[in-house]
């Protein structure tokens, strides 16, 4: 719980805070609205593309990342698209796994993966991808859940997703780590939704999920799945989430 809270400010990181016009969030209307639709990769994405990947967030032994494979090798595992990291690591409950008494494999990993939007080892190592598959890489949008309780948002518009009230932020790809520049995980959170003007591929994570999400064309997802530092697996739109 935070207890002295930021006002709302203009920029978040280097990313300029929407109060005006949020009009290039009307495209995502047409995500899934329905309850069961908050659990699916297009809802916590969007719908429409001809791809979608799924990154895992790294697990952690000490700093330095450690990749959900090789901590299912510890277990006699493998991990495919539809990986649980809970279930991988024998916990029993999907959402009080941290707490339980699951314990780490000493040498292998004693951090579970990031929780919350899109960590920032991933998103340094995503964002030149993404730069090679759209037009607008200097002008893009993003969605930060209003309700991460260390900004007070009163006052500033927001915009609806499943089970989410949004503040809208715009600038260029490059700038979308800068709410946390060198942060692995933690506080600030970088935004849940990133999206080009030209809408050429929309990532999306939100803070119950270890994993991101994005969508885009067949070839932006090949590039994602090939490429070091990013363990990812393509799925469907309509895939549950974790």
């Amino acid at each position: 719980m935070f207890v002295d809270r930021l006002l709302p400010p203009h920029f978040y990181g280097r990313l300029r805070v929407e109060r005006d016009d949020l009009s290039p969030t009307r495209w995502l209307a047409q995500r899934p609205g329905d309850a069961d639709g908050f659990g699916t990769v297009a809802a916590v994405c969007a719908p429409g593309f001809e791809a979608y990947a799924r990154i895992l967030h790294p697990a952690r032994l000490g700093t330095a990342p450690v990749r959900w494979d090789r901590a299912a090798a510890a277990y006699g595992a493998t991990v495919g698209a539809a990986t649980r990291w809970h279930e991988l690591i024998g916990a029993e409950d999907r959402l009080l796994y941290r707490n339980d008494d699951t314990p780490a494999v000493p040498g292998v990993w004693d951090e579970h993966p990031h929780e919350g939007p899109t960590s920032g080892d991933v998103a340094r190592t995503l964002i030149p991808v993404l730069a090679r598959h759209t037009g607008t890489p200097d002008r893009c949008w993003y969605g930060l859940w209003a309700g991460y309780g260390h900004v007070e948002w009163d006052g500033v518009p927001v915009f609806d997703t499943p089970g989410r009230e949004e503040i809208l932020l715009s600038g260029p790809l490059d700038d979308a780590d800068s709410p946390a520049p060198g942060w692995v995980d933690g506080v600030p959170e970088l935004p849940d939704l990133w999206w080009p003007e030209d809408r050429a591929w929309c990532v999306g994570g939100d803070v119950g999920l270890v994993s991101t999400y994005v969508g885009g064309s067949a070839q932006c997802v090949a590039d994602i799945l090939a490429t070091p530092g990013l363990e990812a697996f393509e799925v469907d739109a309509t895939s549950a989430v974790d």
